[in-house]
Formats: structure tokens, C-alpha cells, sequence
């Protein structure tokens, strides 16, 4: 990771919530603890340095690094500048790094000239190998399991919240060990909110049930969404369904190995663009997902990413119509070097409760 870009050494800060940095765990393979005000720093060599207070140390010793533990600023100070010695180039993940904690290693050690190293990291936690794999599938497999358990759960007069508070506890009851985001439970119109917080309105028959819910397993997440109907909906929102899954399915058949990512969002777009819903489409095609829901690959009509083997994406097209409703159907996928293998698991075909 270090010696890309020219760097010396990059530092992973883990300030505390919200800045804790999934590359920390990523690079320690720390299954507990928290690790406030701790820091990795990996050298050009390949060295790993694990700088942690006293309250992590037992924690620490379990996983990977040259564990230093301090009991006071002092000491931390002297283990970051011995692990910074004759640095110069020194990258940080910028976009999970707070300013207070780039400035504190800025002043603690000198000469050091700061540097953004997140698309570095971002490139090299996106490539997943056979153990992250393992545990994603894990994930996906908790989350098809309530997916698959929906309609027997879903009745009138239940509402958003009551349903997403079961999904959350089944998830749990199923070996989840966290959410992977806060579930989306959105019912009737409310479906046409892209992100839409749970209320406490109440499905009434012909109303849309869309359902955007993940779990995390050992720090690994999975992403799906799917909508379901309290009885039949209006023409139109089956129309709709029925053009979001032929959607999905284009966008799917771009993911492979070498792929222009933007190539899986241009095929689902043209899919709802000759429809009826042209313009309805309002968000990417997909995003990265590892021990964050959203990691650094964008699916979008701009995209320049370029997918490889190993990648972990989403592909979740959708259609919201204001005031009527909205469908989603999202799955997480791994690209393989000639396609990609959906990892969630649920019958995408229209579905009446």
C-alpha cells in the first residue's frame, strides 16, 4: 500500500465515532475493542505498527502489527515518531481521517509532508480475497434469509418501524453481529423516498413494501433491497416492477472483470429511459461494499472505475413516482473474471403478500 504514489509511510488514524476508520481493522484483522485514538502505520517496507492505549492492549495482542501500547500522550508520541523516522511522504486516508488528528501528527512529527493516500487504500481494500469473500457470504446469506421470510412477516396494519425492527432482530437471531446501515422500511408512497426513515404509518392493502436492509458479519456487510406488494398495487407500479427487474438484469450482464463500471448503469438507464419511467431513475446503479456498506466504487453514468475480480458491488435500479410509490431491487454481487455471482439470495419476481 505504502509504496504507491511515492509514499514513505501511510498512518491510519482512529480518532473515535464518527472517525473510525474500517482500514485499522482492515489492516489489524481486529475482530473487538475499539481502538479510540489508536494508529496503524505501515512502512515502505511492509511494516505494520499498531500504536494503542493501555485499555486495547489484550485486544491488540490478538491481531496482526508490532503492537505498542502507550499509557500516556508522551509515550504515544515517541512510538509515532519512531515509527515515522526518516519519513517524508507521509499518506493518510483523508476522507476518514478527522483534521485534529492529520494536524496532531503533523506537529508531533517534523518534516513531514502530508499526503492523500485514500485512493490507494480505496484501491487496494476494493480487491477482496478468499476470507473476505467467505464472510461477505456469510453476510449475504443472514440477509436473503430474512428477505426470503418477508412475506409470511408482512400483514395490514403493521407498520414501518414494527417491520424493521423485527428485520433487525431476525438479522441478529441469525449469527448478524450489527447492521451493515439503518434499515429501510417504507411503505404506500413513502416507497418513493430513496431513503426513506421508517415511520409509524401502517400498510394498507395495494400498497408498495420496499425494503433496503444489511448485516454485518465479522465487520463484513451486505446490502440488498427488495419491494413487495400488500395485495396488487395499481397498473402502474407493476409496470414498474416489472421494468426495474429487466433493468437490474442488464446492469448485471455488465459486471465482469476489466468491465467500465459505468458500462452496468448506461444498460440499466436505457432499460427505464425507452420505458414509460424515463427520468425516474435518480440515483447510481451500484456502490463498493467491504466492512463499509459504501466503499470507494462508484457505478454511475460518470464512472471511471474499472471492475476487477474480486470486486464487491451493489446493483440496485429503481423507479420513484411521487405521491404513488417506488421499487427497488438491489442485490450484492462479486465479479468474477467473465460475469459476476449474485451473492443475496430471493426470488426477484413479483411478489403479492
Amino acid at each position: 500500500m505504502s509504496n504507491a504514489d511515492g509514499l514513505d509511510a501511510v498512518v491510519i488514524l482512529n480518532d473515535g465515532d464518527p472517525f473510525l476508520d474500517s482500514a485499522f481493522w482492515y489492516l489489524t484483522e481486529q475482530m473487538g475493542g475499539t481502538f479510540e485514538s489508536s494508529l496503524a502505520v505501515v512502512g515502505k517496507d511492509g511494516s505494520l505498527d499498531v500504536i494503542v492505549s493501555v485499555l486495547e492492549e489484550e485486544s491488540a495482542m490478538s491481531g496482526k502489527g508490532d503492537v505498542r501500547v502507550y499509557h500516556t500522550r508522551e509515550e504515544r508520541d515517541g512510538y509515532l515518531r519512531d515509527a515515522l523516522k526518516g519519513a517524508v511522504n507521509v499518506g493518510f486516508n483523508i476522507h476518514n481521517a478527522s483534521y485534529s488528528m492529520v494536524e496532531y501528527v503533523k506537529k508531533t512529527v517534523s518534516g513531514i509532508n502530508i499526503k492523500d493516500a485514500s485512493a490507494t487504500i480505496s484501491s487496494t481494500v476494493s480487491v477482496k480475497d478468499k476470507k473476505e469473500i467467505e464472510l461477505t457470504r456469510n453476510a449475504c446469506r443472514i440477509s436473503s434469509q430474512v428477505a426470503k421470510e418477508i412475506p409470511d412477516m408482512l400483514s395490514e396494519g403493521m407498520t414501518e418501524k414494527e417491520a424493521a425492527f423485527r428485520m433487525d432482530i431476525r438479522m441478529r437471531e441469525l449469527g448478524g453481529t450489527g447492521n451493515a446501515f439503518d434499515t429501510i422500511s417504507a411503505f404506500g408512497a413513502n416507497s418513493s423516498k430513496p431513503h426513506h426513515s421508517p415511520t409509524g404509518y401502517g400498510i394498507k392493502k395495494g400498497d408498495t413494501a420496499l425494503f433496503d436492509f444489511g448485516t454485518k458479519y465479522e465487520r463484513y456487510c451486505s446490502d440488498m433491497t427488495r419491494t413487495v406488494f400488500l395485495s396488487r398495487p395499481p397498473d402502474m407500479l407493476e409496470r414498474a416492477y416489472e421494468t426495474v427487474l429487466e433493468a437490474q438484469t442488464a446492469g448485471i450482464e455488465r459486471y465482469a472483470d476489466g468491465a467500465p463500471a459505468k458500462d452496468a448503469d448506461l444498460a440499466a438507464r436505457e432499460v427505464i429511459d425507452r420505458s414509460e419511467f424515463k427520468g425516474r431513475f435518480i440515483h447510481s446503479f451500484g456502490h463498493g461494499i467491504g466492512m463499509e456498506v459504501h466503499q470507494d466504487i462508484s457505478i454511475s453514468p460518470r464512472s471511471e472505475h474499472i471492475l476487477r475480480e474480486g470486486n464487491i458491488v451493489s446493483a440496485e435500479p429503481g423507479i420513484y413516482i411521487p405521491g404513488v410509490g417506488g421499487i427497488r431491487i438491489e442485490d450484492t454481487c462479486l465479479i468474477t473474471k467473465n460475469g459476476c455471482e449474485r451473492l443475496t439470495d430471493f426470488d426477484r419476481r413479483i411478489t403479492f403478500v
